[in-house]
């Protein structure tokens, strides 16, 4: 058995539904009218409070420990775009999944990480995978690859859409009690497609968060 990485919590049932809504039917062909999932969001103060106030440590983004076990490697193999926002939004992204995997490192949902880069929808998806290893009694191993990423503004310029996909091939759950890697031959399985909203927040400046997060599972287009 092999502990499959983010999308099978049971937070994301309706996940591929809610991906194929957002992005018109699942046509990767976006037409001039499909507006950016979750535009309609505004700058209000998010619900999760971000423990990221301080001036930034070296080596930590906007304040906040990010920093996972030397086995446990998350890649993000993408190219920044231009737009600054776009570029930001890319960065808090990726901090992003790996303030979930310090939650699971750590066995909490309550590290400063997830508070800092999530809310919302965003918030409850990373509370309710790091519930499910923390459950399992499971930690992680190997290396998680992201890319293929694309970003798009929002027309009000408080949200970007960052969209990716993810090989979980070389990923493993490992079990904390016996220290066994849980293993399974590749398969469709191991590639997934996320879709995140990430919005402004309000009065930390250059810091995103994930709002919304959907996923399609089995997704042969990142193979």
């Amino acid at each position: 058995m092999k502990r499959r990485s983010l999308p099978v919590a049971a937070a994301l049932v309706a996940s591929a539904a809610l991906l194929l809504t957002a992005c018109g039917g699942g046509d990767d062909q976006s037409s001039d009218n499909d507006k950016i999932a979750g535009a309609d969001q505004g700058s209000a103060t998010p619900s999760g409070t971000a423990e990221s106030s301080a001036a930034p440590a070296k080596g930590k983004p906007d304040g906040v420990d990010v920093s996972l076990p030397t086995d446990m490697k998350l890649v993000f193999d993408w190219k920044k775009p231009g737009n600054a926002n776009e570029a930001a939004a890319m960065d808090d992204a990726a901090n992003f999944f790996r303030a979930i995997y310090r939650g699971v490192d750590k066995r909490t949902t309550k590290d400063a990480a997830v508070a800092a880069y999530s809310t919302d929808g965003g918030l409850k998806y990373a509370q309710t995978q790091i519930e499910a290893w923390i459950e399992g009694g499971w930690t992680a191993t190997g290396t998680l690859r992201h890319y293929d990423a694309t970003t798009r503004s929002a027309e009000n310029g408080n949200s970007v859409e960052v969209a990716f996909c993810a090989d979980s091939s070389k990923f493993y759950g490992k079990e904390i009690k016996t220290n066994k890697v849980l293993t399974t031959k590749p398969s469709i399985e191991d590639f997934d497609y996320y879709k995140l909203i990430m919005v402004k927040y309000p009065t930390v400046d250059g810091l995103w968060q994930a709002s919304k997060v959907f996923v399609e599972t089995k997704a042969a287009k990142c193979q």
